[in-house]
């Protein structure tokens, strides 16, 4: 393969080949060309590719024993993804090479970008590691007060309470709460600038005036501190998620692995209101309201149980098949559509409770039993 081709080529074919018969490389060569040609389009003549150098030179290996040959193909290709599965499917064509019946099989088709980034990155852990090894203990010292104190410039002060937050809370549509100055730096070493501290169990207004506007993630230490801080911000917030730090360990002292596996498993906040016996501060019409807005303008539909977690979501227009076919444990649907008089009569069959939608139109009857609640004054 020639350098030009090493620079141009995106994928390498892998096939193999038998012949029953004495078989060599330019009978090989020749019986592709010979055999693809009129086959596929002429944007994927193998002459005509070959002679603009999308496809590299064809390189065979074969040996004959006993009467028959074996070997293996490679092409190179700097043809599209489909357009390079298109000419490989085309080799396994070939019935014939020469006099002999022969049979192509492609055993794979390398990404070489893909072998080249897998090489890059693996010398550049060798240059990292090298670099390292050259800075003296008292080098790595100052780097990391550096660091630090970087970190420190980057953390702000947020509303009329200056509560210690990341510079992307104002900007971000998700924000995470925490409970100290201590957490939004940890978090913001590790690349995560949308955190904000209440600073004490007493939650700050601003959070609370954040929580109607943003996705929150309520992020707290594993012990019973942050059990005290989770029960007081569900009560006056309206808190979409839970994290919690691993037991005994607080969010200050995670490393990067913890903490995007805390997050990663962070669960509904309604989970909590009846493990905590907390008394919730919005009802379930309030609750399913503020859902709704946050679906306008999707055109998604979520179907919930009894405690208002998510069993499962959906596009509108496939609403009314999926609760034929739900069982009888769905509560409410909240959806960014009409509710109709077809809607409201499989509900009704389903024992759905409530049916939350932007509006509803063409309703004959409504059974007491079905609460609706539209988009008419939210």
């Amino acid at each position: 393969m020639g350098k030009e081709e090493i620079n141009t080529t995106k994928y390498l074919i892998h096939a193999k080949i038998t012949a029953n018969g004495v078989v060599e490389k330019p009978d090989v060569v020749g019986a592709i060309f010979g055999q693809t040609e009129g086959l596929l389009t002429d944007d994927l003549d193998l002459r005509e590719l070959q002679k603009t150098g999308r496809i590299g030179r064809i390189k065979v290996k074969i040996k004959s024993r006993h009467g028959k040959s074996k070997g293996k193909i490679i092409v190179p290709s700097s043809l599209d993804r489909v357009e390079t599965a298109i000419l490989a499917a085309a080799l396994e064509t070939i019935n014939r090479v020469g006099p002999c019946e022969a049979k192509i099989k492609v055993e794979k088709v390398e990404d070489i970008r893909s072998v080249k980034r897998k090489k890059v990155v693996e010398r550049a852990k060798e240059i990292y590691a090298e670099m390292m090894e050259q800075v003296a203990p008292e080098s790595m010292k100052m780097i990391e007060e550096v660091k630090k104190a970087v970190r420190s410039h980057e953390i702000t002060e947020y509303g009329k309470e200056k509560l210690p937050a990341g510079p992307n809370v104002s900007t971000s549509d998700a924000i995470i709460v925490v409970e100290g100055r201590s957490d939004v730096l940890n978090l913001l070493k590790h690349g995560i600038k949308n955190a904000i501290a209440v600073e004490g169990v007493n939650i700050p207004q601003t959070v609370i005036d954040l929580s109607r506007e943003k996705t929150v993630t309520v992020f707290v230490d594993g012990d019973r501190g942050g059990e005290l801080i989770l029960k007081e911000i569900l009560q006056v917030a309206d808190v979409d998620y839970i994290a919690r730090a691993p037991k005994g360990k607080e969010v200050e002292e995670l490393d990067k692995n913890e903490i995007i596996e805390a997050l990663r498993n962070k669960i509904p906040a309604e989970q909590f209101y009846q493990e905590f016996g907390i008394s919730k501060g919005k009802d379930k019409k309030t609750i399913l309201k503020n859902m709704l807005k946050k679906l306008i303008g999707s055109g998604n539909a979520e179907i919930l149980d009894e405690t208002l977690n998510i069993m499962k979501e959906i596009r509108v227009e496939n609403l009314y098949d999926e609760l034929k076919n739900i069982n009888n444990d769905a509560y409410a649907v909240v959806f960014d559509g009409v509710v109709t008089q077809r809607i409201v009569d499989i509900a009704s069959e389903k024992g759905i409770k409530y049916l939350v939608a932007v509006r509803s139109g063409g309703l004959v009857k409504k059974p007491v039993e079905i609460n609706i609640i539209t988009n008419r004054g939210l």
